[in-house]
């Protein structure tokens, strides 16, 4: 039901922050946000290669991929296109777009890189999530996952008890959300701090399938 919820409030959410955003500067400050990205992680992605971008958004990294095969999944697809200005299928003919959430994707052993950047605090179950997105990717290639992370036990048990962060039914710290990636099958490269905040600072983490 947290879950349910979540995706409903997730809509309004989009609706409200986009609707005093033009298109064109919109897509201009994400393009600069993702470039920016990469560069704090020190990322090379050679041309050509093979990217999935799960949980994709409606300007996820997939519109900084243009020289890249890459495969786009998010359950609120349809809704982007349907209801969203700022989001259309024609204008990434190099993606392959897939309306469905992670827990249903299937590929296998198949991307040089899997991204998925703020999103895998917001599926309905995590360690399914995971699993798939690690099955994704090749092994010995990149999975690149960032997340909001509490900074103070109290906060998170509050957060957990309670919906005060309606948007994202789960909650861990860093070193929780590093223990799992473990588990599923990921060592750790590296983490990087790209916001800081109160009870959050954002992170992204730098992993390699094993």
């Amino acid at each position: 039901m947290r879950w349910l919820w979540a995706q409903w409030f997730e809509k309004k959410w989009w609706l409200h922050y986009l609707k005093s955003r033009p298109k064109t500067k919109y897509l201009d400050w994400k393009q600069q946000y993702w470039s920016k990205f990469k560069v704090q992680l020190d990322l090379d992605i050679p041309s050509g290669s093979k990217v999935l971008d799960a949980g994709c958004g409606p300007a996820g990294i997939f519109i900084s991929l243009g020289n890249c095969v890459v495969m786009a999944c998010d359950p609120l697809l349809g809704f982007y296109q349907n209801e969203i200005s700022h989001f259309s299928k024609p204008d990434y003919p190099y993606v392959d777009f897939h309306s469905l959430p992670i827990e249903s994707i299937q590929w296998k052993n198949e991307f040089d890189f899997v991204f998925c950047l703020n999103v895998i605090n917001h599926v309905k179950d995590f360690d399914q999530a995971l699993s798939l997105l690690v099955a994704a990717a090749k092994p010995n290639h990149s999975v690149i996952i960032s997340i909001d992370c509490h900074n103070f036990k109290m906060a998170k048990w509050l957060f957990r008890a309670l919906p005060f962060d309606i948007l994202h039914p789960h909650q861990f710290d860093l070193g929780e959300y590093l223990s799992k990636f473990e588990s599923a099958g990921l060592s750790i490269e590296k983490h990087v701090l790209i916001k800081t905040g109160f009870f959050f600072n954002y992170y992204a983490v730098c992993c390699t399938k094993n």
